[in-house]
């Protein structure tokens, strides 16, 4: 008799997390009404409360300016082999 380990999605503990946050209704509520452990949630809300102002800290845009910038440098390299490749060919035929 094995019991499987259930995993939850991000968009979920975040909810609950939310919903602990708020204070509207006990933990226990919470976790009998989403089929949680009560600890669970507890565990959910306190790491809400401790990373959640990296959500604000903007990492996520400066990454995104990043890797579009990345992108763009390799489509450039990408441009000017195209041209060397193309240029040699010219070159070995005559």
């Amino acid at each position: 008799m094995s019991n499987k380990r259930r995993t939850y999605s991000a968009d979920f503990k975040f909810r609950i997390a939310l919903e602990g946050m708020k204070g509207i209704k006990t933990i226990a509520q919470i976790a009998s009404e989403n089929k949680v452990h009560p600890n669970q949630v507890s565990k959910w809300k306190k790491q809400l409360q401790m990373e959640g102002s990296v959500i604000f800290k903007g990492t996520g845009l400066s990454k995104e300016k990043e890797w579009k910038k990345q992108e763009a440098e390799l489509y450039e390299q990408i441009g000017r082999l195209k041209m060397e490749v193309e240029w040699l060919k010219k070159k070995v035929i005559h």
